[in-house]
């Protein structure tokens, strides 16, 4: 804590001295994002980030609209297994080389076919990508593909420059320095630390953009992330402490800028990753059923949440028209999850909880320990930076963790990459071959009664055999200094700096 408000204060004072000669947004983040390069990235800090340096195909507005970016309009074909894109003729990426369709396949023949690409699985369906001229760029499915076109409203539609790629001695190099075309461009990275972001006085809409500089900071503590917000050393707060509203909504100089998101909290059981889901008490299901029968969700969103975290038991948000009234919120039964327990042979099963090393995350965690310990589970708690986190997940090094997904338009942005066989978020390896079948078949219906239909069944089997266990919806909490105007948040949380300006 000491080391960040340290740095906080040097970053302050050289603000202090270009004051009258730049414009500089901060930004504190609760996370430090993982790889700044689309294609390898899982997590939201970096989905932050990219809004400002990484355009895509296409964008979604404040009411989850599609709207055109990259691409100026886009239509399928009458049996819906071509999607056709027509682009903006006037795109530069950040080292000057144009924007066109060639550039977009490149794209996406590389988060298709990249070693550790986590796009994969969201383009699934895609048979071949082709450039037919530069202003055309023709994505042909294997099979009609709903969630298509939200997803390329996302990291999977986001663009780099091919000469970035194409020349990197690793994919790693790429997310080191990330060459895209967004309104901002790439300047240096201080891992845990700040990332610093400078105007493209090149982008197509650079007139919108207020700001010289955007500073992203890593500040895990929200009481360290509160003070800065109060003393002037950020401009934007992402993820205000629920417990802190009352002090935001007090203070004249801030403003509270909450909205209703489109993801979740969660925790991921390792049941089949490596040699510690063969020894974690978690392999048996009657062990993560009992676990969750000793979760009280509510008690979570009041007491961690102050409130505004609903509690969740499946992957879609209650305002989704495919949220299911089939699958309500588990109440917790201790008695019963004694006798579970029991009967794995597991009565006092020692388990290890691994978790983001932030203040909201720790609370619950420690809520978590003393719930479970009811019903005779030891729980050890594992705090980890979260990007750090993540990578130990995908290696298998973990028996159950908590993590979260800021949400997608589509309701399979929500569901298939965490539970599919080969899914790219899926590090617990479970792997049902039916649940696969259904939620494939779900990717080809248009129809949202019949497609809704599909959902509920593969539900059922997940809400049986539990390979995660939802905890509450993820709402966006944000505070905000009262000089900056015209900072709106949407439902996916991201940062949209487009008409925001300081007073």
């Amino acid at each position: 804590m000491k080391r960040t408000t340290l740095l906080l204060g040097s970053l302050l004072l050289g603000a202090a001295a270009a004051a009258s000669h730049a414009q500089v947004l901060r930004i504190g983040m609760q996370d430090d994002p993982d790889t700044l390069d689309p294609h390898r990235s899982r997590t939201y800090a970096a989905r932050i980030v990219f809004t400002s340096l990484c355009d895509k195909l296409v964008d979604i507005d404040a009411k989850l609209q599609f709207v055109p970016r990259l691409a100026k309009s886009w239509s399928w074909n009458d049996d819906n297994t071509q999607l056709t894109f027509k682009l903006r003729d006037d795109v530069v990426f950040h080292d000057g080389s144009k924007f066109d369709a060639a550039a977009a396949k490149a794209n996406l023949d590389r988060a298709l076919t990249l070693p550790g690409s986590q796009r994969k699985s969201e383009l699934a369906s895609v048979k071949q990508v082709d450039a037919p001229d530069a202003a055309t760029l023709v994505i042909t499915v294997k099979q009609p593909d709903a969630p298509l076109l939200a997803q390329l409203s996302d990291r999977a539609g986001m663009m780099l420059s091919p000469k970035s790629f194409a020349g990197a001695d690793s994919a790693s190099d790429v997310g080191r320095h990330p060459v895209c075309s967004g309104p901002f461009k790439f300047v240096e990275r201080v891992q845990n630390d700040r990332i610093v972001l400078e105007k493209f006085d090149k982008y197509y809409d650079a007139k919108d953009f207020a700001f010289d500089k955007v500073i992203f900071l890593a500040i895990p503590d929200s009481t360290v992330r509160l003070s800065n917000l109060r003393s002037g050393g950020i401009d934007i707060l992402e993820r205000l402490n629920p417990s802190d509203v009352p002090q935001v909504k007090e203070n004249a100089n801030l403003a509270f800028k909450p909205v209703t998101g489109l993801g979740f909290r969660q925790f991921m059981f390792n049941v089949g990753n490596g040699e510690r889901a063969k020894t974690s008490p978690f392999k048996d299901k009657r062990v993560r059923q009992a676990f969750q029968l000793t979760i009280d969700r509510q008690a979570i969103g009041d007491v961690i949440g102050g409130g505004i975290f609903p509690p969740a038991q499946q992957p879609f948000p209650l305002a989704s028209p495919y949220h299911s009234d089939k699958f309500p919120v588990t109440a917790p039964d201790i008695n019963k999850a004694r006798a579970l327990l029991k009967e794995a042979g597991q009565e006092n099963a020692k388990v290890e909880l691994t978790f983001a090393n932030n203040t909201i995350e720790q609370s619950t965690a420690e809520m978590v320990q003393a719930m479970a310990g009811q019903a005779g589970f030891q729980v050890s708690l594992r705090p980890t930076e979260y990007a750090a986190m993540l990578a130990e997940s995908a290696k298998g090094n973990f028996q159950v963790d908590m993590r979260g997904w800021s949400g997608r338009v589509d309701p399979d942005g929500n569901i298939y990459s965490f539970v599919t066989c080969k899914g790219t978020l899926n590090d617990s390896k479970y792997c049902n071959p039916k649940v696969d079948e259904l939620l494939d078949k779900a990717r080809t219906i248009s129809d949202q009664a019949k497609r809704k239909a599909v959902y509920d069944e593969a539900q059922a089997i997940l809400q049986d055999e539990l390979p995660s266990m939802y905890i509450y919806y993820q709402p966006w909490p944000f505070a905000v200094n009262k000089k900056v105007q015209g900072f709106d948040p949407f439902p996916d949380g991201m940062i949209r700096l487009d008409k925001v300006s300081f007073n």
